[in-house]
């Protein structure tokens, strides 16, 4: 006999869409960009040819539509790896989960998402305005530890090399490393996209190192992660997304990966605020190739 979902493991709206995302089963397209802000997802759907859809609730703001025939979504996820949960979890249902009978679905959907960030490098070689994907995604926010099956989709021997190199702090969550998806690695990151270690951050100012009135408790943490090199290359910037998406979507069997535009580098000290040009450019270039 199937599983049936109870109630209150997945909350389904009145008019028939998933709890959070307010999305229906019908709207949701195999390609789809995810962003953090919800004002970008205009901005993305601006390329878009044709718009089906349109849906607001909360810091989720989905448009769906065509793009060279292709349909297509954008979707924001606001920040943070607690959002990238719920994001995750609620488009897998949507694929794979007869809503109405909260029964999994014989027939597997795979997505593909990919998302579109801004970041802060951690590397000379990455100057404001430049693109990165994230190859690895670092997780210093722990969501991937409350799933089964972490480690079999985790660089085991990575999260041993960078705990060990940078003296880890225990009461942090144990950091988990995942891999986007190489066959999007190889079509969307070309020539003019650099390949990095991502770092997802559980927050913006003091787990990545930055100090206003509150200090530190690991002053030399950045330092440290910038020395730090696993087969050959360092990490290269921050931000708080790429690893939590990276190892859900290995858990469900999705295709997904990250892409920043660096707007500040923390060695070099430079910083714009105004990145929406590159953006843009970021944003055509992914379109194209996927």
């Amino acid at each position: 006999m199937a599983k049936i979902i109870k109630d209150s493991e997945m909350i389904i709206n009145g008019d028939g869409s998933i709890f959070h995302i307010h999305l229906l089963p019908e709207q949701l397209t195999d390609n789809i960009i995810i962003v953090g802000d919800p004002g970008r997802v205009n901005m993305v759907a601006a390329f878009f040819d044709k718009k089906d859809f349109e849906v607001q609730s909360r810091e989720f703001h989905t448009i769906g539509g065509e793009y060279k025939g292709k349909p297509i979504m954008c979707l924001s996820h606001g920040i943070g790896g607690d959002n990238i949960d719920i994001v995750m979890t609620e488009l897998d249902a949507l694929a794979n989960i007869d809503l109405k009978t909260r029964t999994v679905k014989d027939k597997f959907r795979q997505l593909t998402i990919i998302r579109i960030g801004t970041s802060g490098g951690l590397q000379p070689e990455l100057p404001v305005g430049s693109s990165v994907i994230a190859t690895k995604g670092i997780g210093f926010d722990g969501v991937l530890n409350f799933y089964k099956g972490r480690n079999e989709v985790s660089d085991l021997e990575f999260e041993k090399e960078f705990c060990k190199f940078v003296d880890w702090n225990p009461l942090w969550a144990k950091p988990y490393v995942v891999d986007a998806d190489a066959e999007l690695i190889k079509r969307i990151g070309q020539d003019d996209m650099h390949l990095g270690y991502t770092i997802s951050a559980n927050g913006f100012y003091g787990p990545q190192g930055r100090e206003l009135r509150l200090p530190v408790a690991e002053p030399e943490l950045n330092g440290k992660i910038e020395k730090f090199v696993y087969n050959g290359r360092h990490v290269t910037n921050y931000e708080m997304e790429s690893a939590a998406l990276q190892g859900l979507a290995k858990l469900m069997g999705h295709k997904a990966m990250t892409i920043c535009s660096i707007i500040a580098n923390r060695l070099s000290l430079s910083v714009t605020s105004n990145y929406k040009t590159a953006m843009q450019d970021l944003v055509k270039t992914v379109l194209e190739r996927l």
